[in-house]
């Protein structure tokens, strides 16, 4: 029998509709088949094992500023996808990405992470608490307004404004991390991003007349050992990117979660038996169904990958959802199992381009989960379709029904 041709291309996005409803399998054969791809319609190569994962995503000598790959690299589509002002710390290599980093990273300890989660266990109590009807959109419900509550009270800004947020965050997110974006479906992105920036800047000349401990103002405040201290632009980006990035991979990790109990009612028996396991159980769901599925990478000089030469200034997209299923490392890999030992997935990315906010992003998620199991003894799925976004890179659920009993 022979093989079918290997996917490429749109094949390998979410406007693929098998791709966009369950990627797997194709990761899989891919995997199998072609484990270091070249993926000529997007002048990309895709990267599927855990360890060639781990090795390009822990390599510090790769860029990811776009301007640095060659002319015709699916890195150059990301080029003109900013609206103005600083350059997301996405897009840095060293030595600004180093500075940046090193100021941030001082606002995002996990310590001071913690000391929040009082604060967004009452969220998610709240939100699940105003669920009425036995059947319920999780998504509509807890999953998009979560996020945009606890980021609200990170950042220090209205509450209220969550809505709103949640609005920015999707256009923002659909417009700049779609390359094939048509100007008219960027508008609305350029919009928002405008609206989210002029927001922030008027948050940040507050702090600086009145300096405060909520994230803006430790991020005005911060100075490290040379009397480095952030601009106001990169306080600004930054907040966009978490508000941006963050909001929208937090809704999704819950909603995939989410569907990833319902799959496996028993793993959910488990985890309302030994709630304690919640920790655990959040890094299996990232693990079986990441939020983000790529992390994107350009080659400083000549490299091998899986004994692949690839050439000076290419594009390397290392796929983290597949390597997060590579059954060389976890057995089993398409099986939620909170009993799975080794836990060490790919989701946050790694390297010195590790999530900035993936311990926010783990507190949200066990605090909603566990708001969730507790309101509802008896969970499952409804019999409405579910459906997926379709934006580049990212996974994630656009509706979910549950069937829920207390």
């Amino acid at each position: 029998m022979t093989d079918t041709p290997l996917p490429d291309g749109i094949q390998l996005t979410p406007f693929d509709p098998a791709f966009r409803e369950d990627p797997y399998p194709i990761l899989h054969d891919l995997r199998r088949r072609a484990p270091v791809h070249r993926d000529e319609p997007l002048k990309r190569w895709i990267v599927t094992r855990h360890d060639d994962v781990e090795h390009v995503l822990r390599n510090k000598a790769f860029f990811v500023d776009p301007s640095k790959a060659r002319p015709d690299a699916f890195h150059r589509l990301f080029e003109n996808t900013e609206t103005g002002g600083e350059q997301s710390i996405l897009f840095l290599d060293d030595p600004q990405h180093r500075r940046l980093r090193g100021l941030v990273n001082r606002t995002f300890r996990p310590r001071a992470i913690d000391r929040m989660r009082p604060e967004i266990r009452k969220l998610a109590r709240d939100l699940v608490a105003q669920i009425e009807t036995p059947e319920f959109d999780v998504v509509e419900a807890l999953a998009n307004p979560l996020p945009a509550l606890a980021i609200a009270v990170v950042l220090g800004v209205d509450g209220g404004d969550q809505e709103q947020f949640k609005r920015w965050s999707e256009a923002s997110t659909a417009a700049f991390f779609n390359p094939f974006a048509s100007e008219e479906e960027r508008a609305p992105g350029v919009a928002a991003s405008q609206a989210l920036r002029e927001f922030f800047l008027r948050e940040v000349d507050q702090r600086r007349r009145e300096p405060s401990e909520d994230l803006i103002g430790r991020m005005c405040a911060v100075e490290d050992e040379r009397g480095d201290r952030m601009t106001d632009a990169e306080i600004n980006t930054m907040c966009n990117l978490l508000l941006i990035a963050g909001n929208v991979t937090t809704t999704d990790l819950i909603g995939n979660g989410t569907r990833a109990l319902m799959d496996h009612p028993e793993q959910a028996q488990t985890l309302r038996a030994a709630p304690e396991l919640m920790p655990h159980a959040v890094e299996e769901m990232l693990r079986y169904d990441a939020p983000v599925m790529n992390s994107a990478r350009i080659t400083h000089d000549e490299v091998e990958i899986g004994g692949v030469a690839i050439g000076k200034g290419e594009s390397v997209m290392t796929v983290l959802g597949a390597a997060n299923r590579d059954p060389d490392i976890y057995p089993e890999p398409d099986r939620l199992d909170f009993d799975r030992e080794d836990v060490h997935h790919q989701s946050f990315g790694g390297g010195q381009h590790l999530c900035l906010g993936s311990h926010l992003a783990r507190l949200e998620a066990q605090e909603g989960f566990a708001a969730l199991l507790e309101r509802f003894p008896k969970l499952g799925p409804s019999s409405r379709p579910h459906e997926y976004r379709q934006v580049p890179s990212f996974r994630g659920l656009k509706h979910y029904w549950l069937q829920g009993s207390e």
